[in-house]
């Protein structure tokens, strides 16, 4: 979507002053696609790779790597688990450093790095090795830990606020499609048995080698920042920082994101805001269903009585459901400049197929359940994601808040794979009532999040925090600028 007006907010309301002057319109179509055509590809093709090398394990699963391994009790779950740790731990100073190490060979760098750890996981041979699965999965959760933010605000570099939302959908998409993928992929590759690695140890070896792969190509690719993008025009070039200071709305008062320096301030301005507080809640609500979704849908489809083979081909429909869904929410959200809406739409979705599951006694009316989960969560975290983005500025101010949002979301991670138990198996009554739970408390959360924001915009509308541009220099101001719209 080419975003071509400077916009204002009166509540829901939306009036429109033209940038045309400050940035030619065939110019500004130019950049978003010379953008669009250099950085979206690479970025799902890291998202893809990430989340195939992240949720193999449940596909492994029912490969046999639980006897194998002589697993017992909850240490399958444990291994899930401490992935988490470090994932969470990082998120905030990966952010932190991603414009200091350079975006272009951060990123491409995480993914080689877990890229040989994700191989390494297939020459586990027990549970509790130094080499092992609790191991791989702890280093696995280091590397992986920076990307998602990292992506979300290398994004934020290159495109307005509202033009963000959908490349972010046209990465995230990856997300269900890997578990559409990672399903075909996997049935192939568990029937190789050699050198004394048979069935699941391949899962791990190959997908890992083509992510370190993946990650070498990918430096050679990626520009830093808009000023650092050698396909570009020096024209487009100019422009490029011109629309993003524009879009600013006074945020911030450099021309260019590689001059912003970081500052305590910024983190202090990123927690105290209400935004980042209340949708990191509601991420938190949302990522529970989504990670316990990808981790055991083939085992909630095994349960239904399906075969090993079929049930890891059954996987693949009700993710094909989520990457059209996320594509579609995502471009809605920009074309409307609505984020929570898509949540509300979202999260009542997903309910309406835990129900079918927990309701019906039909296998067919259940698995046709999985599509209305995969089809409402997944679509709502990129919602809530880009929703915090748009409403934090400058750069620093966003960089700790999305990774302070992440960390806080992904500490759902402990609930999540400890959802489906072995001993609940094969109705799983518990998992999906807590599912449910978790997305009614998104609903609620969202709703006072938007309300707040139309209180605040219309305040700002009406003049009344003008008073801060007498509180000294407003390039400091940043999402506290009178100008600046929060998004809803």
């Amino acid at each position: 979507m080419d975003v071509k007006e400077e916009t204002h907010y009166l509540g829901h309301v939306e009036t429109a002053k033209p940038d045309a002057v400050d940035v030619d319109a065939a110019l500004d179509r130019a950049i978003t696609r010379k953008f669009d055509k250099h950085l979206v590809p690479w970025l799902f093709g890291l998202w893809l790779l990430a989340f195939i090398d992240r949720s193999n394990i449940g596909n492994a699963r029912i490969d046999g790597l639980i006897p194998d391994l002589n697993l017992v009790g909850n240490q399958f779950n444990v291994a899930l688990t401490v992935f988490y740790v470090p994932y969470i731990l990082v998120d905030v100073p990966s952010n932190w450093a991603l414009k200091y190490v350079g975006a272009g060979y951060y990123l491409p760098g995480l993914m080689v790095c877990w890229g040989i750890v994700g191989t390494c996981m297939g020459l586990t041979k027990s549970y509790g090795q130094v080499a092992g699965l609790i191991a791989c999965r702890l280093l696995l959760g280091l590397f992986e830990g920076g990307l998602l933010g990292g992506m979300v605000l290398y994004l934020s570099m290159f495109y307005r606020r509202h033009q963000l939302l959908s490349r972010m959908g046209l990465f995230y998409c990856a997300a269900p499609l890997s578990g559409a993928f990672g399903g075909l992929l996997a049935t192939g590759l568990a029937q190789i048995n050699h050198g004394g690695y048979n069935s699941w140890p391949w899962i791990f070896i190959v997908e890992g080698l083509i992510t370190v792969c993946f990650g070498f190509v990918t430096i050679f690719f990626l520009p830093h920042t808009p000023a650092t993008s050698s396909f570009l025009t020096e024209e487009e070039r100019m422009g490029a920082l011109r629309r993003m200071k524009l879009d600013a709305h006074g945020a911030t008062a450099a021309t260019d994101v590689a001059q912003e320096e970081f500052s305590w301030k910024w983190v202090r301005m990123a927690l105290l805001n209400v935004n980042t507080i209340m949708m990191s809640l509601i991420f938190f609500a949302i990522i529970t269903p989504i990670y316990s979704f990808s981790l055991f849908l083939p085992t909630i489809i095994s349960a239904l009585g399906y075969t090993r083979v079929t049930a890891q081909l059954f996987t693949v429909p009700p993710n094909m459901a989520g990457f059209f869904a996320v594509l579609i929410g995502t471009f809605a959200s920009d074309r409307f400049r609505a984020r929570g809406p898509v949540i509300l739409i979202g999260c009542t979705v997903a309910i309406a197929g835990y129900v079918m599951l927990l309701a019906a006694s039909r296998p067919s009316v259940q698995y046709g359940g999985t599509f209305l989960i995969a089809a409402g969560v997944f679509p709502s975290s990129p919602a809530v994601m880009g929703w915090l983005t748009n409403n934090l500025a400058p750069h620093y101010v966003r960089a700790t808040g999305v990774g302070f949002e992440l960390a806080i979301a992904n500490c759902a991670a402990f609930i999540a794979t400890f959802t489906y138990l072995p001993a609940a198996a094969p109705h799983y009554v518990t998992g999906h009532c807590i599912n449910i739970g978790f997305l009614a408390l998104a609903i609620v959360l969202t709703i006072i999040t938007l309300a707040y924001i139309n209180i605040e915009n219309r305040k700002r509308a009406r003049g009344e925090r003008n008073d801060r541009l007498t509180q000294g220099d407003e390039g400091v101001l940043g999402y506290r600028h009178p100008e600046f719209r929060y998004s809803y």
